[in-house]
């Protein structure tokens, strides 16, 4: 068990740990939660023996082994990938003992004490080596790394050639492989794509030992987690369950807190006004004071506020054409190397859409593409009539102006919003107090990335290209992010890893495979239900391939002829509703110009003065109101047929 006794921490001036206690059984699977800056990560470091308490104990099992996944980048080197992860696990220093004493057997006139000893020493090896598995250590290194999406050959790469994010799955690799029997995961998603989160999903669901995780991603911890402990105020509170039963628990308490408080409350007041009205009154004097004193002795009951302290709004869209943005035969290359090539793809008015796909499959070269802020080698992106866009990605941070304050950058941000609404939203992008006085220089790089994104909220756009804007937003302000997200009036496109982020949000999945798109019409789980369907259909297909005299030609031939016709068929569906779709959208857009030009009219005081002209006005504006009422009934069924033709996708 690991056990936290009455620690205290006081780091950087801060009370960050008060008597706070935590008992973690052997076998358990815990999710830590709580808000940006708790001290989850110290409480981590902590049970790792990297910080010690002011005061309290921590204590882990005797002997026990002990896996940290830091959130921050850790230097690993520059040896080849295999050769890192056997020195991790102690395997490779146990093949080089194995070498030594072989080779020290073989030697001829070798004395007749020594070899009995290194026979011995060498059983020894050979039982560690067992014990660690390292006959089957590569293979089951080669199946761990391929999980976490790693290519056939990279064991054989310099750990020093890959990127930061990918070192982090090399030092998530190396714990796994390592067999700890306490598991320290902080944030363990953060580097991962959605494919390597399911897999290492089935992977830690099961893993023996004891398992604690810090992470942002909801689904993850509902996955994994029986038990939630929440860090705040110094103190921890645990419940038995995963991330949903501890809202519903917690939403419960914060209930019963408000009425507790709410019956306090008329009691105090029934007291303060009886003692109001007999203060004075000798006959009354004993029952007084002995309210008084009933009254110093209550310890007021406070109901607990939620965090969110405002609501994320974003301007007023102005109208777009249908077809927002346009794909024809689009294709790109960084030198030799092809990331994908011909991509038709339309996206329309309304339409909030995710790109997914394995890391370096291309989702953010085609950001950048859509976006218009790269140039593309092949093909062509056309943006529809009157798109306003706005595009953010990791590097939007380096648009800031680093010698403004926090303050004068939102300030001098245009937008419809007043003073009081955009300090508030700083709040809620974790920005409060003096920090909105700070030099954006001085900022770190989540604090930047957060002030670029919220800059592009306070913008009147009909069009949002979004790459992983959530990486550096906590659990709460991403709920309020979302809810922005979802009563947004334009166009979204968006990259994320944060697969419940994109369930609740998406009505449309394009999947970046093979340097190719597949598009599914629904949100996220719909996509992982048919791409399942799918995965499964090619694998029955292979195994008819790989049968009888070496392939099945017959077998691949008449699966294209049916994924043919069902492509066809969703076209000729689609194309069904789209052809009654443009006309009726072309005259909606000329009745509502009427309408804008008989106000004008009536607006102009000459025409007033002319009561019959105002009439006929007011009744050719009335009829013109219904007509538009009933055609947009007509389009708003068109859109869900366009969006329901795709669903045999």
């Amino acid at each position: 068990m690991i056990r936290c006794s009455g620690i205290s921490l006081v780091l950087g001036g801060k009370l960050l740990f008060d008597d706070l206690s935590l008992a973690v059984p052997r076998g358990s699977k815990f999710g830590i939660v709580g808000d940006n800056g708790a001290g989850k990560t110290t409480l981590f470091r902590m049970i790792a023996g990297e910080v010690s308490p002011d005061r309290g104990q921590v204590s882990k099992p005797t002997g026990s082994k002990l896996g940290h996944l830091p959130q921050d980048l850790v230097e690993i080197g520059d040896a080849l990938l295999m050769t890192f992860l056997k020195e991790r696990a102690g395997i490779a220093a146990l093949e080089r003992e194995l070498k030594e004493i072989g080779e020290k057997l073989s030697r001829p006139g070798i004395g007749t004490e020594q070899p009995k000893s290194l026979l011995a020493r060498h059983e020894r090896a050979v039982h560690s080596y067992e014990r660690l598995e390292g006959y089957g250590f590569e293979a089951m290194a080669e199946k761990i790394l391929k999980g976490l999406g790693f290519r056939h050959g990279d064991s054989g790469r310099s750990c020093a050639e890959f990127s930061g994010g990918w070192k982090m799955r090399i030092s998530l690799a190396s714990l796994l492989l390592c067999r700890p029997d306490i598991l320290l995961l902080d944030e363990p998603t953060n580097h991962l794509d959605t494919e390597s989160m399911e897999w290492l999903e089935g992977y830690l669901s099961s893993f023996p030992g004891t398992l604690l995780a810090i992470s942002h991603d909801r689904r993850f911890l509902d996955k994994l987690t029986t038990s939630t402990a929440e860090l705040s105020g110094g103190r921890m509170r645990v419940y038995s369950g995963n991330f949903t039963v501890f809202l519903e628990k917690r939403a419960q308490e914060l209930e019963i807190a408000k009425k507790t408080q709410k019956r306090q409350d008329r009691e105090i007041g029934r007291t303060e006004a009886f003692i109001e009205r007999f203060r004075y009154k000798a006959s009354k004097a004993s029952l007084v004071q002995s309210r008084v004193r009933a009254l110093a002795k209550v310890s007021r009951s406070e109901a607990e506020t939620v965090a969110r302290r405002v609501s994320m709004r974003f301007p007023k869209c102005p109208r777009s054409g249908l077809e927002v943005i346009s794909a024809d035969g689009l294709g790109h290359s960084y030198g030799v190397q092809s990331v994908f090539s011909g991509i038709d793809l339309t996206i329309r008015r309304g339409e909030r859409v995710a790109l997914v796909g394995v890391n370096g499959a291309g989702k953010s070269t085609l950001t950048r593409l859509l976006s218009q802020g790269e140039t593309p080698s092949a093909g062509t992106v056309t943006p529809g009539h009157n798109v306003r866009s706005a595009f953010f990605s990791q590097e939007s941070a380096k648009n800031l102006h680093y010698g403004h304050s926090v303050w004068d950058e939102i300030r001098s941000t245009p937008s419809v919003c007043d003073e009081p609404q955009r300090r508030n939203l700083l709040g809620s992008f974790l920005f409060s107090g003096s920090d909105i006085d700070k030099p954006v220089g001085v900022l770190s790089g989540g604090e930047k990335s957060r002030l670029a994104l919220l800059k592009i909220l306070l913008q009147a756009t009909n069009l949002l290209i979004l790459d992983e804007p959530t990486n550096h937003l906590d659990m709460s302000t991403r709920e309020l992010f979302q809810e922005a997200l979802l009563g947004y009036g334009g166009t979204i496109v968006i990259v994320s890893h944060d697969r419940n982020f994109l369930d609740a949000l998406v009505d449309r999945v394009i999947e970046i495979r093979d340097g190719r798109v597949f598009d599914y019409q629904g949100n996220y789980s719909w996509f992982i239900e048919k791409r399942a369907e799918s995965q499964a259909w090619e694998e029955h297909n292979a195994q008819g391939r790989n049968g009888a005299n070496g392939g099945d030609e017959g077998g691949q031939k008449e699966r294209k002829r049916i994924e043919a016709e069902r492509r066809n068929l969703i076209y000729r569906e689609k194309k069904k509703f789209l052809d009654e779709l443009r006309p009726l959208e072309e005259k909606i857009e000329r009745v509502e110009k009427r309408i804008g030009s008989i106000d004008l009219t009536l607006a102009d005081p000459a025409t007033l003065r002319d009561s019959e002209r105002v009439k006929d006005l007011m009744i050719e504006r009335s009829e013109l109101e219904k007509e538009t009422l009933s055609m947009m009934q007509r389009w708003e069924e068109l859109m869900d047929a366009v969006g329901g033709a795709g669903q045999g996708q």
